[in-house]
């Protein structure tokens, strides 16, 4: 307990200063790199056919990805270099400023399929929500730090991440966009679990959380629609259910092999959404089950070693800011795959490091290279 306090203090205290040589760890670098790489090959041959159709370049998207993917691992290196304990220093305007983004989009946002989501800034297209999940994160992190054993009681350990939270939420419900919310406070309660708050007051906000979904889906009928499709997609397979038969389609003839590499038939626009969400619908046609669970293999591996990194940094914002990050990924493969593969309703969540998105590749970067931070302060295996 006193070495956190001395931990805490000292990040308070002292100017963020650049790391000019350490260790990064190994494995989880070397996890990352992969991924990336196999997911920009993936998005390539399930874009190209979308992309001579739209753009008349059939390597239009993929190019565009590339390069942000050159500029997110750039990014990812660079931020290293730093003490991670700069982002307690930020934390606050980071949420602020993800709030001010959240209500311009209300404003002044693109408007896709009845969702207000999207905002441009300098050309570049991205969606408010994604820096309100860092920003939560930062945030709780920082809170949690400072409250440690206050975290039992309701005033610290439930007020301020509630009054956050609601926040965000109420922000990301008037857009709609229910896959933001999931997501966000699926992160946001697992980290004041990580935290210590109680358990009592989970199971008050799941019952909470419940309530508020039923009338999210009472005065949002096109959520409900989604929730009826899903069960039976072949009530309306030319219209509603047709996504999801056509990625079943996908992944089922896939087989155990697959087809081979760039010789799925459904990415010939057939499937929607080929090179995003629906991304790994076409990795299973092409690289069939053994390939879908090396991927998957691929990230339950990234996952615990970002857990493992987590237990053994150096101090609790460290750890905490570690097991948000990673959390906000599991999540996000999680949903993403069970969608595709008909085990959850549509959410519209990406599959990090696959799907095509230049802004979210390069912020999927970013945040692992917020854990590559940590575990160059702690010690482990790679000098650059």
């Amino acid at each position: 307990m006193d070495l956190e306090r001395q931990n805490g203090s000292a990040a308070r205290q002292e100017p963020v200063q650049e790391v000019s040589s350490g260790v990064l760890d190994v494995p989880f670098l070397v996890l990352t790199l992969l991924l990336t790489a196999i997911g920009l090959v993936i998005m390539f041959s399930a874009s190209y056919a979308r992309a001579y159709a739209d753009k008349q370049n059939s390597t239009y998207f993929f190019v565009r990805q590339a390069i942000f993917a050159v500029g997110g691992i750039v990014v990812m290196l660079v931020i290293t270099r730093f003490d991670y304990h700069l982002w307690r220093s930020v934390a606050f305007p980071i949420l602020a400023v993800s709030i001010l983004f959240l209500l311009l989009v209300l404003i002044a946002g693109k408007t896709i399929n009845g969702s207000t989501r999207w905002f441009e800034l300098f050309g570049i297209s991205f969606q408010p929500s994604e820096i309100a999940k860092f920003a939560i994160i930062v945030v709780f992190a920082t809170m949690i730090s400072s409250y440690k054993e206050k975290m039992k009681t309701f005033r610290y350990g439930v007020v301020p991440f509630a009054a956050i939270l609601g926040g965000i939420v109420a922000l990301l419900a008037l857009e709609p966009h229910l896959s933001g919310i999931i997501i966000i406070g699926a992160v946001g309660a697992l980290m004041m679990f990580y935290g210590g708050t109680q358990l009592r007051w989970f199971l008050i906000g799941a019952a909470a959380a419940g309530l508020f979904l039923l009338i999210y889906l009472k005065v949002n009928p096109y959520a409900m629609q989604r929730i009826t499709y899903w069960q039976d997609p072949f009530q309306d397979a030319s219209d509603n259910g047709y996504q999801a038969i056509q990625s079943l389609y996908a992944i089922g003839s896939g087989g155990f092999f697959g087809l081979g590499l760039g010789r799925s038939r459904q990415k010939y626009l057939y499937l929607p959404e080929e090179s995003n969400d629906y991304v790994f619908s076409i990795l299973c046609e092409e690289l069939g089950y053994v390939g879908a669970m090396l991927v998957i293999l691929l990230f339950v591996l990234l996952i615990i070693r970002g857990f493992w990194l987590a237990m053994h940094a150096r101090d609790r914002f460290g750890a905490l800011m570690i097991a948000g990050l990673i959390t906000l990924m599991a999540l996000q493969v999680f949903f993403n795959i069970g969608v595709v593969t008909g085990f959850l309703p549509p959410t519209g969540i990406s599959l990090p490091f696959f799907s095509q998105g230049g802004t979210a590749l390069m912020l999927n970067l970013f945040e692992m290279g917020v854990v590559l931070q940590v575990s160059r302060k702690n010690g482990t295996s790679l000098m650059i």
